[in-house]
């Protein structure tokens, strides 16, 4: 979730030091922890404004389609919220926007796009087997799917989502309307089966739910539902039990999903709780592989202000992840080695953990360059270990950026402004002090 204010200033982070501001505002003090090292965007993409005149787009989570006959024309998939999904170049140049659907009537919400992934090689009734764009419809309740032809460099994507589609967790239009639906995504294929599965994550909500894709005759695509995984909502700890502030009627909802369709495990982050393990098909009990510094601190609801006041911190959280626990993702490096990126959106840095035992081996974060800003309160990230031409031949990672800079006014006024920062991966693997 973008630009929480949940807690109060007894569970800021204590920044350790004051980096230079850009130059649209020289004098004032850059935030986030400042204690790991710094690495640079190489490309960003063009500035989301989450406006009427912007169309209420607002950028929110990346995902990387790999070329494999052409690496230098990969694209870089980014959700808009209401202003869709946008298809980029690897300079960041954008080069095509898919709509979100329209409201189906008046009172009703619009289509409003929140995550992004990749599936590969679906089989359709052509005989072809090509990459899919799956879309959580946070406005509509809905997954969407928009197949990639990387022989149409100038519109790659084709909107193949079945009419009749379903909603994927609301049981009425009402819950659609107060938005308890579809979140956070993953998409994976189970390479002993050869099927494929959408995970998704319900908005105010520890839902996390399974659904196999299924191609219709027509070309088109739709799911049906599995089965649904309820995440903890409270926990033991040595003072009792723990249990994450929310806003009454709502829960501790999770976003950030990955997969490991070689070892059948998914990871999720579960934004005020920390990052799950757990089996892929969600058959299994997850299992709690980090926690972030504010797990076990009480905390209550004030409706006055909206936002939880905290208590005095007793110690049980983590030492890596500020909430919220937001975007995650996986890719190779060059030693073999899988690691797992974490968006640490309250200290505005990114984690890593080697997957052979899930333990955390580094962190950077996204400083300010010469000709790109950095990123702060980052939700949704990306990467891969593939070299994509000349532009990545490293690899890639890509950050959501929730302040993107210049911009007039922030939050407290103005236009807020949005985007996606695009960084080498050999660059995080050095700050990070990973192979």
């Amino acid at each position: 979730m973008h630009r929480r204010t949940r807690l109060t200033a007894a569970l800021t982070v204590l920044v350790s030091g004051l980096a230079a501001a850009t130059a649209t505002a020289a004098t004032a003090p850059l935030p986030g922890n400042h204690t790991v090292a710094p690495v640079y965007a190489k490309a960003e993409t063009p500035a989301l404004f989450d406006d009427d005149e912007g169309g209420n787009s607002n950028a929110d989570d990346p995902a990387i389609w790999y070329d494999a006959a052409h690496p230098g024309s990969s694209l870089v998939l980014g959700t808009a919220k209401e202003g869709g999904l946008d298809v980029h170049r690897l300079d960041g140049t954008r080069l095509e926007t898919l709509p979100a659907p329209a409201a189906p009537a008046a009172g009703s919400a619009p289509g409003r796009f929140n995550n992004v992934d990749v599936l590969t090689g679906l089989r359709f009734p052509d005989g072809r087997r090509s990459d899919v764009a799956v879309v959580t419809d946070r406005g509509r309740d809905r997954i969407r799917f928009y197949r990639i032809d990387g022989s149409r460099p100038s519109a790659p994507l084709t909107d193949v989502t079945d009419a009749a589609v379903p909603r994927a967790f609301a049981a009425t239009e009402a819950e659609v309307d107060d938005q308890y639906t579809a979140y956070g995504t993953a998409a994976w294929r189970d390479r002993r089966t050869g099927r494929s599965y959408v995970l998704a994550s319900r908005r105010h909500s520890p839902d996390v739910g399974l659904f196999e894709v299924r191609v219709t005759a027509a070309g088109t695509l739709t799911y049906d539902k599995v089965r649904t995984l309820t995440l903890p909502s409270t926990f033991r700890t040595p003072g009792g039990s723990w249990s994450p502030c929310e806003k009454p009627g709502s829960g501790p909802q999770a976003e950030g999903i990955t997969v490991d369709a070689g070892r059948g495990v998914a990871y999720i982050g579960q934004e005020d709780v920390g990052i799950w393990k757990v089996s892929a098909d969600l058959a299994a009990a997850p299992r709690l592989v980090d926690r972030t510094e504010q797990f076990g601190v009480p905390a209550e609801y004030d409706p006055a202000s909206e936002e939880c006041v905290a208590g005095d911190d007793p110690g049980y959280g983590g030492h890596h992840l500020v909430a919220d626990t937001e975007g995650l993702t996986l890719f190779r490096a060059p030693s073999g080695r899988q690691y797992l990126i974490a968006s640490s959106q309250g200290d505005y840095t990114y984690s890593l953990y080697d997957t052979s035992d899930d333990r955390w081996a580094g962190a950077f974060r996204v400083a300010p360059g010469a000709t790109v800003d950095g990123s702060e309160e980052t939700d949704g990230i990306a990467a891969t270990g593939r070299a994509l031409g000349t532009a990545f031949p490293h690899g890639l990672f890509v950050a959501q950026d929730g302040y993107n800079a210049p911009a007039a006014g922030g939050d407290d006024g103005g236009r807020t402004d949005t985007d996606y920062k695009l960084v080498d991966l050999a660059d995080v693997l050095r700050a990070a002090g990973v192979r």
